[in-house]
Formats: structure tokens, C-alpha cells, sequence
């Protein structure tokens, strides 16, 4: 199994006309899951919609690459090809496409049994019902729904690096043990690359962190093992200069 590697070195990035991200590097190589935590407004989707190119974030400065190729500049569609996957924290509902013919198109015409077959069994994988994929895509789902929804297209398409901003929001607690399930299972099964943003430790009981991040105004200021999840969930940002918030 060939592997991959997403290198990205002093990542700065704008969103809604202001710098948000300010020299971000990371390292994640094949069958590898780093975790990203931090308070609102940390930069966590900006960095998602920047290593993925999604209209409306543009990267200032620094390199986003993949298997050595440069991504920084190039729109979603070829860091798609690359071997990108982002995880939406909000999918969106696209009216009169069909998630079939989505797929169909991403796999270059792949023969449609075989999409067929591996609709179904990823579907089950993710506990969503097998007959919603028949629907355009997202239409009519719940937010949950939308979620596995995005992960059976990961597994349809088996990308070398998926991007999760907070795909465990919205999720049920079966439907969370489904979901990280799953993913703990592609790190071996295709050896997927994980970078999985969320504010919460419990989805990392089943998907299992090998590095976690903490991000504060748009840098990382602290790295380490899975334990800083837990110590995360304890004591919460304060001994990073962030107020606690209340309400």
C-alpha cells in the first residue's frame, strides 16, 4: 500500500477579510490521526477550508503539500485528486444531485454496481439508512444524517487524508460509536490520514488520537499525546491565556 504524506509549514491564512491563521505546521502521514482542539474562534475551520481550498479562504503565505506536490493555490477539485477529503462541519444540501452520481463522477465513471455495492456496505458501516442515499444530496436529512452521509463518501472514495471540522457534532452517541468506529478502522483498512477537529474527548474513545493539537488564536500552541484531550476536558483552555467561557 503506497503511502502519503501532508506536509503543511507556516500556514497563514485570511477569512471574511482578516488573518486568521498565523504559521501553522503540520505532519500527517498515512494511517496516522492527529486531533485538533481549541476554543470558538481559534481558527480550527479556517484551517479545514484553507488545506482544502474552499472559496472564500485564502492562504497568505506558507505550503501545503502532498506526496510532495505544492496544493497551496490550486482549487478543491485537484487537491480532491491529490488525495484530500474535508468532512464539512456543515454540509450542505445540494438539490438535483444525486450522492451516486456524485461519486460516479469522482471516481471517474467507476463501473455503477461497484458504487452500488460500496454505497451499501458503507452505509451499514455508519448505521444510515440505505434507503436516503437514494436522495439528492443532503436533501431532506438531519444533521446526523448529513454526517454519515459524508463518511460514506469517504469511504466510497478512499482518499489518503480526511480533514474532520467537527464531524461529531450532531451526532447521537450511537451514531458518534458508528462514525469513529469506522474511521479507526479506514487508518488500517486504507491507512486514511486523519486530521480531526472537535471539541470533545468522548469521540476519541473508539478513534484513537496519536497526536493532539491545541489551537489559540489562529497558532498551535501546544502538541502531545492522547492524554491532552483528557487534561483538555478538565481544566479547558485557561492555562493557554483564554478566559473561561460562561452562559
Amino acid at each position: 500500500m503506497t503511502a502519503h504524506r501532508l506536509v503543511v509549514e507556516g500556514l497563514h491564512a485570511s477569512a471574511g477579510g482578516r488573518e486568521v491563521l498565523f504559521g501553522i505546521d503540520l505532519e500527517i502521514k498515512s494511517g496516522e490521526v492527529h486531533v485538533i482542539m481549541g476554543p470558538n474562534g481559534s481558527g480550527k475551520s479556517t484551517l479545514a477550508h484553507a488545506l482544502m481550498g474552499r472559496p472564500g479562504t485564502t492562504v497568505t503565505a506558507g505550503s501545503i503539500q502532498m506526496d510532495g506536490v505544492e496544493l497551496a493555490g490550486r482549487p478543491a477539485w485537484e487537491r480532491a485528486r491529490a488525495g484530500l477529503f474535508l468532512a464539512l462541519q456543515n454540509p450542505v444540501e445540494v438539490p438535483g444531485v444525486g450522492l451516486r452520481a456524485l461519486l460516479s463522477a469522482a471516481l471517474d465513471g467507476e463501473g455503477s454496481a461497484t458504487i452500488d455495492e460500496r454505497l451499501a456496505v458503507e452505509a451499514d458501516a455508519v448505521g444510515l439508512d440505505r434507503s436516503l442515499l437514494a436522495r439528492p444530496l443532503n436533501v431532506d436529512l438531519s444533521g446526523g444524517e448529513k454526517k454519515r452521509t459524508e463518511m460514506v463518501q469517504l469511504g466510497v472514495l478512499h482518499r489518503a487524508v480526511c480533514i474532520l471540522d467537527e464531524v461529531d457534532s450532531g451526532l447521537d452517541v450511537d451514531a458518534l460509536g458508528h462514525v469513529a468506529r469506522r474511521l479507526q478502522e479506514a487508518t488500517s483498512e486504507w491507512e486514511v490520514g486523519i486530521l480531526a477537529i472537535t471539541h470533545f474527548h468522548r469521540f476519541l474513545v473508539e478513534l484513537e488520537a496519536d497526536v493532539v493539537h491545541v489551537m489559540v488564536g489562529g497558532r498551535i500552541v501546544a502538541t502531545g499525546d492522547a492524554d491532552l484531550a483528557l487534561q483538555l476536558e478538565r481544566t479547558g483552555y485557561a492555562g493557554y491565556g483564554v478566559a473561561a467561557e460562561t452562559g
